[in-house]
């Protein structure tokens, strides 16, 4: 890690940086509320500036939903190195146009919009193809271009990482390139429905097409969070005849089952988890999907590996997965992998001619209007099934904490402000954590 940090000083990348993540104030001096970070589990509600334009294809949204996502955990435990305090946090958000840009044309304030949570700058050759995701112009960390050697897109509230953006867990965004940037919805579909587009309904689809599941296909997915349930809805849409989902926490097993009648594994009550799959599928699985996460390693090696910094990431999950895979399957990582795991089973992947398919941060743009029109304004599939609580935005510090421990049920919560329309049918009403309690899950 070192050795990388101090190549990042010298190494600037091929493309340099178009997009910048500093705004104006607003000229009036006015403030808004917003979830920053200060260190390890301290996050905190701030009074921040609203941001005004800076830049020609700015749009200034006012936030109507905004949400917690388990790779949001990696910056609450301290583990991206690049925050700073008073990093505004939030990659997944939509809101009402507040201003736009002399450069923007084809937006106008008031108009209903969600935001892709990776910045794209649409000319380089990656956003040509609506690979938003790895655009060359909008992110300028050195560290990673040192680590990766090129760059992602510069995402939204996630790190100096990823470019040191102000995110979307407040009252007003600015968006960069916003005529690229910004999704507008029609009236017809409601915030709770479209909020996810942001980030984990194509990150879920993206994962599960770019490894290849097809119809037939028996597929194993790591980790039941809200990315785990996505993806396995869009298997089932695709046709796969059996999904294996693994996970520990018994109301996301209990929640999957019910929720999609799905097979579970809880690893707590295996050893080894790869042998349970070998006797649930004797001939392996064709296609594993991690949608789990690196920070929490299982193993007492793996665990003391990662506080002496020996390693990032760990590679367990991983290892199940090459292992629990048939000879020539596919192996799909969209979780959110950062820098270095030791004792990944090389021979294995080799060995077996296993297609391991690193997803990388899934590229909004190339399906997030497919998704909508095909999928959210047919009604074949119904993004809300996964929003376990409603909470206003004030409370964000302790949604951190319970989504950290994974109490009360929490698993995809809809985040108001002061401009949220009121909840739609058949999504949970707002309530706060102080309120909860002993309760265990809100239903739809």
């Amino acid at each position: 890690m070192q050795a990388a940090a101090n190549a990042a000083q010298n190494y600037l990348g091929p493309v340099e940086t178009e997009v910048h993540p500093e705004y104006k104030p607003a000229p009036d001096g006015s403030k808004m509320r917003a979830l920053a970070w200060f260190g390890n589990k301290d996050v905190r509600m701030v009074d921040a500036p609203i941001p005004d334009i800076t830049e020609p294809d700015d749009v200034i949204v006012k936030v109507t939903g905004t949400t917690i996502c388990g790779s949001d955990l990696h910056l609450y435990h301290g583990e991206i190195m690049t925050m700073q305090k008073g990093d505004i946090l939030g990659h997944e958000f939509m809101g009402i146009i507040d201003k736009i840009g002399p450069g923007v044309t084809d937006l106008h304030p008031g108009q209903r919009v969600v935001a892709s949570f990776q910045i794209a700058c649409g000319e380089c050759e990656y956003c040509k193809q609506k690979l938003s995701s790895f655009c060359d112009r909008t992110n300028n960390s050195s560290l990673q271009n040192a680590m990766y050697g090129q760059r992602d897109a510069g995402f939204f509230g996630y790190s100096h990482f990823t470019g040191g953006f102000p995110g979307g867990q407040a009252e007003y965004v600015r968006v960069p390139k916003g005529k690229i940037n910004l999704l507008p919805i029609p009236d017809s579909i409601p915030d709770e429905k479209a909020l996810y587009l942001s980030d984990i309904l194509p990150t879920s689809y993206h994962a599960v097409v770019d490894t290849g599941v097809k119809k037939g296909d028996v597929v194993g997915i790591w980790g039941l969070g809200p990315l785990g349930m996505y993806a396995a809805k869009w298997c089932q849409l695709i046709g796969a005849s059996r999904i294996i989902a693994i996970d520990q926490v018994p109301e996301r097993l209990r929640f999957a089952q019910e929720k999609l009648g799905i097979e579970t594994v809880d690893f707590s009550n295996f050893s080894d988890i790869s042998k349970r799959i070998y006797e649930l599928v004797p001939r392996g699985l064709d296609v594993a999907l991690d949608c789990g996460t690196f920070h929490e390693p299982k193993t007492m090696l793996h665990k003391v590996q990662k506080i002496m910094m020996l390693e990032t990431d760990s590679p367990e999950t991983l290892n199940e997965m090459l292992v629990s895979v048939r000879k020539m399957g596919r192996v799909g990582l969209i979780a959110a992998y950062a820098g270095f795991a030791n004792g990944v089973n090389v021979g294995a992947l080799m060995e077996k001619g296993i297609r391991l398919i690193g997803n990388g941060q899934a590229p909004v743009h190339l399906y997030w209007k497919e998704i909508l029109h095909d999928y959210i304004m047919t009604g074949k599939f119904d993004p809300t099934f996964i929003i376990t609580h409603r909470l206003p935005l004030e409370d964000m510090p302790q949604l951190y904490a319970a989504f950290d421990k994974r109490e009360h049920g929490v698993e995809k919560v809809f985040v108001e402000t002061q401009f949220s329309s009121l909840p739609s049918k058949g999504c949970p009403a707002i309530t706060r954590v102080a309120e909860w309690g002993n309760q265990t899950l809100v239903q739809n």
